[in-house]
């Protein structure tokens, strides 16, 4: 058995973060790109709103990827003071060898 003693907070975050981020983005900008070719969500009075709901598509994953980043430097830090107490998640690494 091995134990996870330690995460790298910020090394950890920006993984995370940048997987959320490309995750995100695959299902968003298809979703904006229809959302602004069929002319937003509709429903918008107001005449300098009406793309705004397309647009979004766009920014959720920069939004998702940041809020990601936040939450998980702070999941981090928090499981680096229990894991001092509590030793860690312990997991069972197999070794396979490859044959040539």
């Amino acid at each position: 058995m091995k134990k996870i003693k330690r995460f790298g907070v910020i090394q950890t975050a920006k993984t995370v973060s940048l997987i959320y981020f490309l995750v995100m983005a695959i299902f968003m900008i298809p979703i904006g790109i229809i959302s602004l070719v069929a002319g937003g969500f509709g429903g918008h009075d107001l005449p300098f709103f009406p793309f705004a709901g397309g647009i979004f598509f766009f920014i959720a994953p920069f939004i998702y990827a940041l809020i990601s980043f936040i939450m998980v430097s702070i999941g981090c830090l928090i499981y680096n003071l229990v894991a001092d107490y509590t030793g860690g998640i312990a997991v069972e690494i197999q070794t396979e060898e490859k044959e040539f």
